[in-house]
């Protein structure tokens, strides 16, 4: 059984009320409910993790397995956009020149964006868009182009560093996208479930920045357009702040999840193996939807 081997929990509800279920039972209940939803998949490698504190719960089921980190990379990139303009490096409204030129990490040759969900961006070739709706295109229609135009602005080395300051431990972040030299060369971002909950939980609680910056961080995430995963397995009324992912034989989703009542929680799905999206959209909202019944 997945959870049931890979599940580590902490959890600290000795003093919970006597109807109400401590974490580790709520650990147990979600093991069992989603060793049944993966039942039903086939050869199928996922990561689940859920930070939840209104139930003193923290889960990472399969936490540390490393994923190509598609998009969700996107994440760490717009916090490290945030932090710099913070420290008053820059201000979010001054712009970039948009362009379709990168280098290598390899060996410095140029490249240029072939696949991108975003295609209004290509559009603006030549001219010039603020730093704020470069950020807010990367997130909400994930755009491909933007993320490099802004990785390239505030480096690959400085976002990572920031994930490690926030608590990160296996997670790399190494370049852009679509950089296929360095692809031929297992030169990947790379994520873990447990990393990716642990920026999250930072930009839920405004500890990632700042509050404000954080703030503005998490309404870009609710305006993500692409909600064929948690967001969709989960009931009408829940708000969901979220970064999708994906590439071949992999989706993911990273959400910031906020109930009509109660407090919010984060819950990271990570998944390799299954080719097709629909499928595999409907295994990551079958798990979402059984994380929120069992919590709230």
């Amino acid at each position: 059984m997945f959870l049931a081997v890979n599940i580590v929990f902490t959890s600290g509800c000795a003093d919970s009320e006597p109807d109400r279920a401590s974490g580790d039972e709520l650990a147990e209940q979600l093991a069992e409910r989603l060793d049944a939803v993966f039942e039903l998949y086939g050869d199928v490698e996922v990561a689940v993790s859920v930070i939840d504190p209104s139930n003193d719960l923290v889960l990472h089921g399969n936490g540390s397995r490393l994923f190509h980190a598609a998009s969700t990379m996107k994440v760490p990139v717009l916090i490290e956009l945030f932090r710099q303009a913070s420290l008053g490096r820059f201000s979010l409204d001054d712009s970039l020149l948009v362009r379709n030129e990168f280098k290598s990490i390899v060996d410095g040759s140029l490249y240029a964006i072939e696949d991108d969900s975003d295609d209004a961006i290509y559009k603006r070739l030549g001219g010039d868009m603020s730093l704020r709706e470069l950020a807010y295109r990367m997130i909400t229609v994930s755009s491909n182009l933007a993320t490099n135009i802004l990785i390239d602005f505030v480096s690959a080395d400085s976002v990572q560093a920031t994930s490690e300051r926030l608590g990160t431990i296996r997670s790399t972040t190494l370049r852009g996208v679509e950089d296929i030299l360095a692809f031929e060369q297992g030169l990947s971002n790379q994520m873990t479930s447990r990393d990716l909950a642990t920026l999250m939980e930072a930009l839920r609680t405004g500890t990632a920045v700042s509050e404000e910056a954080d703030a503005e961080m998490v309404n870009m995430l609710l305006d993500q357009q692409f909600n064929s995963m948690i967001a969709s397995g989960l009931p009408d009324g829940v708000r969901v702040a979220h970064k999708t992912g994906s590439i071949t034989r992999i989706h993911h989703d990273a959400a910031i999840v906020y109930p009509p009542r109660g407090e919010s929680f984060t819950m990271v799905i990570m998944t390799e193996g299954l080719e097709n999206r629909e499928e595999s959209s409907r295994l990551i909202a079958q798990i979402a939807a059984n994380i929120y019944d069992v919590l709230r």
